[in-house]
């Protein structure tokens, strides 16, 4: 295929030809940086939280008067939750990841240390907490029995961190054995590292999400504290936490059962990234409209140029261009502009990228979304050329020297 008469035709339509490498070019870079985003997004909404989400329900009573013996009835509550049948554990936690708030406190390294060298969450959990909550330990131990404090307590001898806070902490060496300071000047053994465990919300961005520390508590129902519940069989989970709510009912004072605090841990993470989710969608309802908008642009700009070169293609056919031949012509032509506007696209992306990272701190667009909008474009400008070229190819050489 010769090219020169192409470029010939381009200069000739200089006009129409630079818009329809524009257009390329803008949604090659909009494509680009909305592939990146909707990839972001999505990764953002799989991170692991820790815990045992498939298997989890969780519950939150609201005492209506004050209960004087909270501490034991959070213990009957308990026990009447262990005996549901399908139950595999339960125990207490003052917060779980994508809830309503996040309890914060400072980390000292030293008893006389002046300012916290890092603030983050810390989980006050239960007997069983770290088995009910599926917590995987990587390093040390679990809790032991005598080490759970009372409801009351404002001394905690032992933690266990998440291993990127102990990481963060304790950059040189193993976090386990070594001391930290958060409530008062008594230290806190770190004594396990559990592999994950991310903080409630997303708060201080992407690199605080899994800094999070786990002390030992028998907290009550009124003191903050919400029942974690293992269930054996994800299926049962509805059936589990209908059968929970009458459990709680029948014990203890009359209270009510938190619409927003009650659920399975899936339906929290579902609640939670709505926003991320809808924003994904609009991002591809963008691109698709982006790309709609192209194709049109090309098959209109396709056939118009057929109905004007109806004499060349006569005459190219007269001299005995086969159909393939008229077919491939506008095919090529159609690679040219659109091999233009991509090239343009990905410098255009690129400062697209740029101007986000500066204003939103979006992270730098990685260059593998660069060829994956060109293939893109590519493709598009070939299916939407070929019915216009199919149509030029059809034409019969007498009809067109006619129409001259």
């Amino acid at each position: 295929m010769e090219l020169r008469p192409i470029f010939s035709t381009l200069l000739r339509h200089k006009t129409a030809a630079l818009l329809i490498v524009l257009e390329i070019a803008l949604s090659c870079a909009i494509v680009c940086n909305a592939l990146f985003l909707i990839g972001n997004r999505l990764s953002h909404m799989q991170r692991p939280s820790g815990m045992d989400e498939a298997h989890l329900i969780v519950l939150r009573t609201n005492g209506i008067t004050r209960d004087a013996d909270a501490a034991a009835v959070t213990q009957a509550d308990l026990g009447a939750l262990r005996a549901i049948p399908g139950v595999r554990a339960a125990t207490t936690i003052t917060q779980v990841p994508f809830g309503n708030s996040m309890w914060m406190s400072g980390i000292k390294l030293r008893a006389n240390q002046e300012d916290s060298t890092l603030v983050t969450t810390n989980y006050l959990v239960g007997e069983d907490g770290l088995k009910t909550l599926g917590l995987r330990l990587v390093e040390g131990r679990d809790f032991a029995a005598s080490e759970y404090q009372p409801t009351d307590a404002d001394s905690f001898p032992t933690v266990i961190l998440s291993r990127a806070l102990a990481q963060r902490l304790f950059p040189d060496g193993s976090a386990v054995g070594k001391a930290i300071y958060v409530f008062g000047d008594q230290p806190h053994r770190v004594i396990g590292l559990v592999e994950h465990l991310a903080r409630p919300r997303d708060t201080g961005g992407p690199a605080d999400y899994d800094l999070s520390m786990v002390f030992p508590q028998h907290t009550s129902y009124t003191d903050g504290a919400m029942y974690a519940v293992n269930v054996d069989d994800p299926a049962r989970r509805e059936a589990v936490l209908e059968q929970a709510k009458q459990s709680l009912a029948a014990h203890g004072p009359t209270r009510i059962i938190s619409k927003g605090g009650t659920g399975t841990l899936e339906d929290f993470r579902s609640k939670y990234y709505r926003n991320d989710r809808a924003m994904a969608w609009m991002l591809v309802s963008v691109s698709v409209a982006l790309l709609v908008v192209t194709a049109l642009g090309i098959i209109g700009l396709a056939s118009f140029w057929v109905a004007q070169r109806t004499r060349q293609i006569g005459v190219r056919r007269a001299l005995g261009a086969t159909r393939g031949q008229i077919l491939r012509y506008f095919q090529t032509e159609n690679f040219l502009l659109a091999t233009v506007g991509i090239v343009l696209g990905m410098v255009l992306a690129y400062a697209i990228n740029q101007l986000l990272m500066s204003r939103y701190e979006l992270p730098r667009l990685p260059l593998m979304y660069l060829p994956v909008g060109a293939v893109l474009l590519w493709v598009l400008g070939q299916f939407a050329v070929f019915w216009p070229a199919r149509r030029a190819a059809a034409v019969p050489p007498a009809i067109a020297t006619r129409a001259a």
